[in-house]
């Protein structure tokens, strides 16, 4: 895991609420592989989910560098840093955010309607996703017909059909009982191990974190430890 997918360069982050400034983020720099699995662990308000926002390109650092596969995302426009994003990033967050009305596999094909696939090309990559988080039997269902965690495997899938370089995932399993969070958490192992997808996970689950290959601490907007992957 030589080649670098994340780096994050001295970055500051701050936010005015009010007449107030806040400092989230104190010249941060953190260095990802290509293929690892990254869990973010800490304090609530410690600035893991800015981070994560910020290496998703949801968000932007108030100073500092930002590269992610190459790319300096910092520097991006806003119409530019969306189509970095659609391209490059698989977002799972806590809530699976599905829409009721539509079925699983329409859902999945939601981000493929921003591309340039033909509806057979869109179905194909559909399939695959489907099958890639074990729901092929589930396609025709609709959220309300699933659990919780075939939710989040929709929603895993749905983060994994446009063959992002990076997979952003925030307390995804933070719905869900210990036996279906393990079973998402080794989805996620699956795809970072044999399909070699770069993971950056944030949790306040311990156990969660083991399934990562790797843990970085952060406390009030800074790095405390760097475990050895």
């Amino acid at each position: 895991m030589s080649e670098t997918m994340v780096r994050v360069s001295n970055v500051y982050k701050s936010y005015v609420r009010g007449k107030q400034k806040v400092e989230v983020l104190h010249g941060l720099t953190i260095e990802i592989p290509k293929g690892d699995f990254v869990a973010l662990m800490g304090p609530s308000g410690s600035g893991k989910t800015t981070l994560l926002n910020l290496i998703g390109g949801l968000d932007r650092p108030t100073s500092g560098e930002i590269l992610v596969g190459g790319q300096r995302i910092d520097q991006l426009s806003g119409n530019a840093l969306a189509k970095w994003r659609a391209r490059n990033v698989g977002f799972v967050f806590q809530f699976y955010n599905l829409m009721p009305v539509l079925t699983a596999e329409r859902n999945i094909e939601l981000p493929l309607l921003l591309t340039d696939l033909s509806a057979a090309q869109r179905r194909k990559s559909v399939a695959v996703a489907l099958e890639v988080v074990g729901l092929s039997d589930r396609a025709r269902h609709k959220p309300k017909e699933l659990s919780g965690g075939q939710e989040q495997r929709v929603a895993i899938a749905r983060a994994l059909v446009s063959d992002p370089t990076i997979l952003i995932c925030d307390e995804p399993t933070g719905d869900l009982d210990r036996k279906t969070a393990d079973e998402i958490l080794g989805l996620l192992q699956v795809l970072n191990r044999e399909h070699g997808k770069t993971i950056v996970l944030v949790t306040h689950d311990p156990k969660a974190a083991e399934f990562a290959r790797r843990t970085l601490h952060l406390e009030k907007g800074q790095l405390l430890e760097q475990a050895a992957a």
